[in-house]
């Protein structure tokens, strides 16, 4: 990824083929057409996505600047905010303008004035605005209408939420990009105890990576098991 004085890297995981796309197919092949170039520009370009916590939007946003390379610029709000709006300037040269978690600094006069200048750049440039947040424009928390408006122009896609099954899907699908095998049963007992939401789901399978790559063990369920009851050394001598 390419920035604009934002010195930030993208997670080594957060492409297009370690996401798991069932109930957001529409959505993900919207922004891959958009990170290739493939998609038809005009008025109104990007789009604005919607979801709880931990439903994948970081993921999509990184890659499409994964994708789209020095095209594009990742401004996760959530971090930056304190930097102040001024971080804003500049991104119009880009012709991906992905905004995470922009909810952050909704409300704030300052960071909506400096956000309507940005979609006014934007469009003028032709630039597209790839924006994520936890809720519709519509239900937003912005006070500047001429924003507000600015946004509900854009096409809305609402984040599908996994069920179990999904889950286990998705979680064999980062093994698999990691070059890791996650059996069945191995996936269903990480479910049954661990936190459900899948940044947690994802973070216990980075350390169980981590875990057997050092211990040169498969990710069967008494490896798991030595891991989350003993820590780094229950995995190093696994029941």
């Amino acid at each position: 990824m390419s920035q604009l004085a934002l010195p930030l890297q993208l997670a080594d995981h957060a492409v297009f083929a370690s996401f798991f796309a069932t109930g957001n197919e529409t959505l993900v092949a919207t922004l891959n057409d958009m990170a290739s170039g493939q998609a038809s520009r005009h008025d109104g370009d990007g789009c604005w996505m919607w979801g709880p916590a931990a439903s994948g939007k970081t993921h999509l946003l990184q890659a499409v600047c994964e994708m789209a390379g020095d095209r594009s610029s990742y401004v996760p709000l959530a971090t930056l905010a304190p930097a102040g709006p001024e971080i804003l300037e500049g991104l119009a040269t880009r012709e991906l303008i992905c905004i995470d978690d922009i909810e952050t600094v909704a409300g704030q006069p300052g960071w909506e004035a400096a956000l309507f200048g940005l979609c006014n750049q934007a469009h003028d440039a032709g630039a597209d605005l790839i924006i994520s947040a936890t809720a519709a424009p519509r239900e937003s928390s912005f006070r500047l209408e001429d924003l507000k408006s600015r946004f509900a122009k854009l096409p809305v896609f609402q984040v599908h939420a996994l069920d179990d099954d999904e889950r286990v899907s998705a979680l064999q699908l980062r093994s698999e990009h990691r070059g890791l095998e996650l059996p069945d049963e191995t996936a269903q007992y990480l479910l049954k105890r661990s936190r459900r939401d899948m940044a947690s789901l994802y973070d216990l399978l980075d350390r169980l990576d981590r875990e057997a790559l050092r211990a040169k063990r498969r990710l069967t369920i008494p490896f798991v098991r030595s891991v989350l009851e003993g820590g780094e050394n229950g995995a190093r001598n696994p029941v």
